[in-house]
């Protein structure tokens, strides 16, 4: 009888390993099939540039091209990147490399008109507020994104045209990304003067603001000392001489007529007669009802609190905070920042958000 048991019992276990082994290869199967199409670019239009895509805008000045670039494959998410500035980079994002494909998230790179890889006209009038809005709109309609796939990033100036995108055009969108911005210049300069700019030394601070009561922005003492004092406390926490690559790139490719034209002069927030000078939406987050991840770190040069309030006014938003970040807080407290960021787009997308 125990020989019988022992027997059935040997039997078991092989039939249960041989299922547990069946289950694994079909579990790699599928993984590696996943792999396989996310990586296929056999059938898309831009595969002879690798997923490079030069898209013409129409403007109110003429017809220019903007650069994009495609990161995988998957009809189900699909994120447009908008770059902070106005007048920098998408090399700001690269280290996304590092933690979308795992995931199996479809992205774009996207250099707006005025920037390093796009068309960059000279008339100052092409950099406003509304016409980079009907650029997305453009740069959507041309890659194919819609409702069911469609995820909006933006950071910094990109979480500007982000929102104003959303208040035009969300019913094109699955999901909103507002990482590293407020909804009001005027909050933002009052967070700058009030709150960072007295954590600066004394005699940092009062040399600081004696370049910008003397309009001397252009100094390089003055920029020595907002890059040296300002930036690695609340732009980039790192050490000037360890700023990750793509940083360093961006920066040497920055457009300053788009730049100055919107941000204005100064690095100590937005002054002079910038045309963002008075942007404010907080009378009409309560529009936004399309899903909404605000991000903000404690050391950023934008008010934590008022990224968490904005997550609070828009109809379906959520809060990420990155306790260790500034600014870039992509680069800074990137744990936090990728693992809030991907577990949104994943929740959107089964949804349980």
């Amino acid at each position: 009888m125990k020989k019988i048991v022992l027997l059935v019992s040997c039997l078991c276990l092989v039939v249960f390993s041989c299922k547990e082994n069946e289950q694994e290869e079909v579990k790699d199967s599928i993984n590696e099939t996943a792999v396989t199409e996310y990586l296929d670019n056999s059938g898309k239009e831009d595969r002879f540039l690798g997923g490079i895509k030069m898209i013409p805008i129409q403007t109110p000045k003429g017809e220019f091209k903007v650069w994009t670039k495609r990161v995988g494959n998957n009809p189900k998410i699909k994120v447009l990147l908008l770059h902070g500035g106005p007048g920098m980079t998408h090399e700001l994002y690269e280290c996304f490399d590092g933690f979308f494909p795992q995931e199996g998230i479809e992205y774009y790179y996207y250099d707006q008109l005025g920037s390093y890889y796009s068309d960059q006209p000279k008339d100052l009038s092409l950099w406003d507020l509304d016409r980079f809005v009907e650029e997305v709109e453009q740069v959507r309609v041309s890659l194919g994104l819609n409702k069911d796939n469609f995820y909006l990033y933006g950071q910094s100036w990109g979480g500007i045209l982000g929102m104003q995108y959303a208040l035009k055009y969300q019913d094109n969108l699955k999901g909103l990304v507002i990482s590293n911005m407020v909804a009001s210049i005027d909050d933002y300069n009052k967070y700058s003067a009030e709150v960072l700019a007295p954590k600066l030394p004394k005699e940092v601070l009062d040399e600081i603001l004696k370049y910008e009561a003397a309009e001397d922005y252009s100094n390089e003492r003055y920029l020595d000392l907002i890059i040296q004092n300002y930036y690695p406390k609340h732009v980039i926490r790192m050490p000037v001489d360890e700023w990750p690559e793509p940083l360093n790139r961006a920066f040497k490719h920055v457009n300053p007529d788009v730049y100055v034209t919107m941000q204005g002069p100064s690095e100590f927030g937005i002054k002079g007669n910038a045309t963002l000078l008075n942007w404010d939406v907080k009378d009409r987050l309560k529009e936004i009802t399309v899903p909404t991840l605000t991000i903000g770190a404690t050391h950023d040069t934008m008010d934590p609190e008022h990224m968490k309030w904005i997550s609070t006014e828009v109809q379906n938003g959520r809060f990420l905070l990155c306790p260790d970040g500034s600014h870039l807080s992509q680069f800074d407290d990137q744990k936090v920042f990728f693992e809030g960021l991907i577990d949104f787009i994943k929740d959107v997308d089964d949804g349980s958000f």
